[in-house]
């Protein structure tokens, strides 16, 4: 956990018109990211969730890949993810995200009725990309059994818990914005 804690204090910091926004290398694919905080993630992941009886772990694109593809080599469970891009193939369910920051669409493939499946993300800000991932699970008549997002922001992961109830969605590390500062808050820290 220090090693990602470490990572994350000293993350640049930009400015998006009035909005500081931080960049770090599990959240934006830059500056590189040292394999010791991607350890330290797969092994904190793979001991919050309770393996038995999952049949598929989901992540996320475009930062929810280098997440889940070590996760899906320690826990032996085939990986699949939810891609911007169609393909078409049969039983492809479309879904529509909005977040803080964008809107577009999404698309699930070979998710199976039935299934019990793990998410993986980076990032969980409004919550407006995991929403459209689970209401898209559940078309597909498959079932949730956890979801982890590394990077807690914002109110989105209680707004979801609140929709959600009998999901467990946790978060690895909780943090805001202080100005151009990364703050990490402990568990009993308010937003």
């Amino acid at each position: 956990m220090e090693n990602l804690r470490k990572s994350l204090l000293s993350a640049p910091v930009i400015w998006k018109g009035d909005y500081p926004y931080f960049i770090h290398p599990v959240t934006d694919g830059v500056p590189r990211l040292d394999p010791k905080v991607l350890q330290a993630i797969t092994h904190l992941v793979m001991g919050r969730i309770h393996w038995e009886g999952v049949d598929l772990l989901l992540g996320i694109e475009a930062m929810g890949l280098p997440l889940s593809a070590p996760l899906s080599l320690a826990s032996g469970i085939p990986l699949v993810v939810a891609r911007k891009r169609p393909y078409e193939l049969e039983g492809e369910i479309a879904i529509d995200q909005s977040t803080g920051y964008s809107k577009g669409a999404m698309y699930l493939n070979d998710v199976q009725p039935g299934e019990r499946v793990v998410i993986v993300d980076d990032v969980l800000s409004t919550g407006g990309t995991l929403e459209a991932v689970i209401e898209g699970i559940h078309r597909a008549k498959a079932h949730i059994h956890s979801i982890v997002v590394v990077i807690e922001k914002g109110s989105g992961l209680q707004q979801l818990k609140a929709k959600y109830p009998d999901i467990d969605i946790q978060s690895l590390v909780r943090l805001k914005m202080d100005g151009a500062k990364v703050v990490l808050l402990d568990d009993d820290d308010a937003f």
